[in-house]
């Protein structure tokens, strides 16, 4: 099992793992080969924590967290966090920026935190700062108003 490209881990809940359930509190853990993600819901702000590698052999546990809608009634946006990503290609790129899309199309917003300065020279490359709220860091995203700027060049949201 340890092979297996993705392993979804039973969620960890407040009362530990396996036993919160996918409903409860929004929480799960997904690991897909060096990667290891981390859902949870802080208020209305749904936290997607990822570390490792994000690539091609790996996004599907990044995919498969981002895919799950939010269970809990009142989550107004979703903060991936990225300060423990130390890699990221292009086909990562691809899972937030169609998390996005769907996150919008859901009435909801997706933003990103801490992203090392490799991730954010690949968000400045290839204009997907323009595009993507990016905040420095996962407290800064929490603090932040979901009306709040979306950052230069960005689209104006939806009234």
């Amino acid at each position: 099992m340890a092979g297996s490209p993705e392993q979804p881990r039973e969620p960890a809940g407040r009362d530990g793992p396996g036993r919160g359930g996918p409903g409860r509190g929004g929480g799960g853990e997904f690991a897909s080969g060096d990667l290891r993600v981390a859902v949870g819901d802080r208020g209305p702000v749904r936290v997607v924590t990822v570390a490792g590698e994000l690539d091609h052999d790996s996004a599907d546990g990044l995919r498969a967290a981002l895919a799950r809608p939010p269970s809990a009634a009142g989550i107004e946006r979703i903060v991936v966090d990225l300060a423990g990503l130390r890699f990221c290609d292009s086909t990562g790129l691809n899972v937030l920026l169609r998390a996005r899309l769907d996150a919008r199309a859901a009435g909801l917003r997706l933003e990103v935190a801490g992203p090392v300065p490799l991730v954010a020279r690949l968000f400045a490359i290839t204009g997907a700062d323009d595009v993507l709220r990016v905040h420095p860091d996962l407290r800064t995203a929490l603090a932040a108003s979901e009306k709040g700027p979306a950052g230069p060049g960005a689209p104006p949201e939806p009234r």
